[in-house]
């Protein structure tokens, strides 16, 4: 049995969010196939993350066992990860970093050696997937190297120890109309039940 933490980072209600009902799609798909794993969701904007402080990097420093504590604890005890997260100014949105500032946590999720900065969560098979959609085309073609939110959660998972990272993304939602847009969401909703059935 697995544990899989379904982090949701958009604020927009979730029938008005294109990643939020894609990343719902393959939750709901994921639960079918995997009736025994527990599903942990953590809405970013619900649980009022915070930009970290002064106090809250005090207590990272001594040890406090203080919130930044319990999420970096949280996220280093799962198996799986479903970070739904929209491209917003071409990167992510500022309270999905402000969550990874708090779980990119020394003793926790890494570590510092002779060697440099080495990754904890290399201590057991772990998987994830960004789930986000694009009001442009950034998976390919000339805006390809805007795209930097996938890039840096690829990268920071990297860091911790997850290297198995895919992406499930819908594009062109500020571009295509009608039976376009209609037919990118169908396509991205059955690529949604695909993936979480391998997942």
């Amino acid at each position: 049995m697995s544990t899989v933490l379904y982090i949701k980072a958009d604020p927009k209600r979730e029938d008005e969010s294109n990643t939020i009902m894609l990343s719902n799609e393959f939750i709901e798909e994921y639960k079918k196939h995997n009736p025994k794993d527990e599903i942990i969701t953590l809405d970013l904007y619900e649980e009022g993350i915070k930009f970290l402080d002064r106090e809250m990097v005090d207590g990272m420093i001594s040890g406090e066992l203080n919130e930044v504590y319990e999420y970096a604890r949280q996220f280093a005890g799962v198996d799986k990860y479903v970070i739904s997260a929209p491209m917003w100014n071409m990167s992510i949105p500022a309270i999905l970093k402000a969550y990874i500032d708090y779980v990119v946590y020394l003793d926790i999720t890494f570590k510092y050696t002779d060697h440099g900065a080495v990754g904890l969560l290399k201590d057991r098979p772990r998987k994830a997937i960004h789930v986000v959609s694009r009001g442009g085309e950034y998976s390919s073609g000339k805006s390809a190297d805007h795209e930097l939110g996938d890039k840096y959660i690829r990268t920071i998972l990297g860091f911790m120890g997850i290297d198995d990272v895919k992406t499930l993304k819908l594009e062109l939602t500020n571009v295509l109309e009608a039976e376009a847009l209609d037919e990118a969401i169908l396509e991205s909703h059955e690529e949604a039940r695909r993936m979480a059935r391998e997942f």
